[in-house]
């Protein structure tokens, strides 16, 4: 039963952290490139929910084929679905954080209050988990925040050079 949990904390991890990232850093950098909030709204939402299908069925297949190298066999797919399930929807709920200031306000305030909870939720994710293996909260939340700040970076810079 431990392995069950381990494979359910991985994808929540994996999937809460990989939407905070990936929203935020292609979020801010199509704001900060000037796009409408319309279109910016639009691109969020299309990510959100073909992310978090394509994140569920991948780690569907994922954890099949390692279940099944381990056990050198086919194996039924019931526990993988419950992982891809796992994965699905934290990486579903996850996007609405970087994408909800978008929702509420103008684009300028959005940017700056996206990139502030992003980051605030990659903090407590990564502080969450060390609580879980029962390490260093505060290394585990400064790790999160600093290694998904570098998407907010790249997707900044990327926007700020590809300016249309």
């Amino acid at each position: 039963m431990k392995k069950d949990g381990g494979m359910y904390v991985r994808n929540f991890t994996f999937g809460v952290e990989d939407s905070l990232v990936s929203t935020v850093g292609l979020l801010s950098g199509i704001a900060i490139a000037g796009t409408p909030k319309e279109t910016i709204i639009l691109a969020g939402i299309i990510l959100i929910f073909v992310e978090a299908f394509s994140m569920g069925v991948g780690s569907v297949m994922s954890e099949n084929s390692a279940e099944e190298y381990e056990a050198r066999r086919e194996m039924p797919l019931h526990r993988s679905v419950l992982a891809g399930t796992t994965m699905f929807f934290s990486y579903f709920a996850a996007g609405f954080i970087p994408l909800a200031p978008y929702l509420l306000f103008p684009t300028v305030q959005a940017l700056a209050l996206s990139i502030i909870f992003s980051l605030g939720a990659l903090f407590l994710l990564g502080a969450g988990s060390a609580r879980i293996s029962r390490t260093s909260a505060l290394r585990q939340g400064a790790l999160f925040l600093s290694l998904g700040g570098a998407a907010i970076v790249i997707g900044v810079l990327v926007g700020t050079a590809v300016k249309l």
